[in-house]
C-alpha cells in the first residue's frame, strides 16, 4: 500500500493528545503540528492560521478529520472540511472520543462534522465516510484501518461527480 501523505483536522485544545496517539501510528505521514509556542503566535492572527492551514494541505492527498467531542463547531475545522472538498481531496472523519487522553480520559462522541454541508441536495455525510472505531480498542482499530480508510476516502473523493 502507497504510504499517503494526510493532512490532520482536530480540535487542537482539547484533542491534542488523542491525536498525538493517532499520529504515532506511522502508516500514515501527517502534518507537522503546530507547536504550542508557534500556535501561540498564529492563532490570534485569522490570516496567519489560514495560511499555516494552506501550506500545510499542500500536497496532501487526504483530509482526515480526528472528530471528539466539539470538532463539528470548529471554525477552522470547517474551514478545512471544505478546502479539501472543493480541491478534489480525499475526505475522512474518524472518531476519536473512545481514544483515552493522558490528561482528561476518554470524551463524549461528536457530532459528524459533515452533518452541516449539502453537496448538490445530499448530505456531504451521506458521502463522506466518519469512521467509528471498536470503543473497547478505538486505538488498535484505527491502527488497522486507517490506511484503508484513507484510500477508500480518496476513491470516494475521485469517483464523486454529483
Amino acid at each position: 500500500m502507497v504510504r499517503r501523505r494526510v493532512f490532520y483536522s482536530f480540535h487542537y485544545q482539547n484533542d491534542v493528545m488523542r491525536v498525538q496517539q493517532i499520529r504515532n501510528i506511522g502508516a500514515i505521514e501527517g502534518n507537522t503540528p503546530a507547536q504550542p509556542n508557534d500556535w501561540e503566535q498564529i492563532q490570534n492572527n485569522s490570516n496567519a492560521i489560514k495560511k499555516w492551514i494552506d501550506d500545510n494541505m499542500n500536497n496532501r492527498s487526504c483530509v482526515v478529520v480526528l472528530v471528539g467531542e466539539e470538532t463539528a463547531n470548529r471554525n477552522w475545522v470547517n474551514y478545512e472540511i471544505q478546502k479539501a472538498w472543493n480541491e478534489g481531496r480525499g475526505l475522512l472523519g474518524i472518531y476519536i472520543h473512545n481514544i483515552n487522553c493522558p490528561r482528561n480520559g476518554k470524551c463524549r462522541k461528536g457530532q459528524n462534522p459533515f452533518d452541516k454541508y449539502t453537496i448538490n441536495g445530499r448530505r456531504l455525510s451521506s458521502i463522506v465516510k466518519c469512521y467509528d472505531p471498536h470503543p473497547m480498542n478505538a486505538y488498535g482499530d484505527i491502527k488497522i484501518n486507517m490506511g484503508n480508510l484513507i484510500e477508500e476516502a480518496i476513491q470516494i473523493r475521485s469517483n464523486y461527480r454529483g
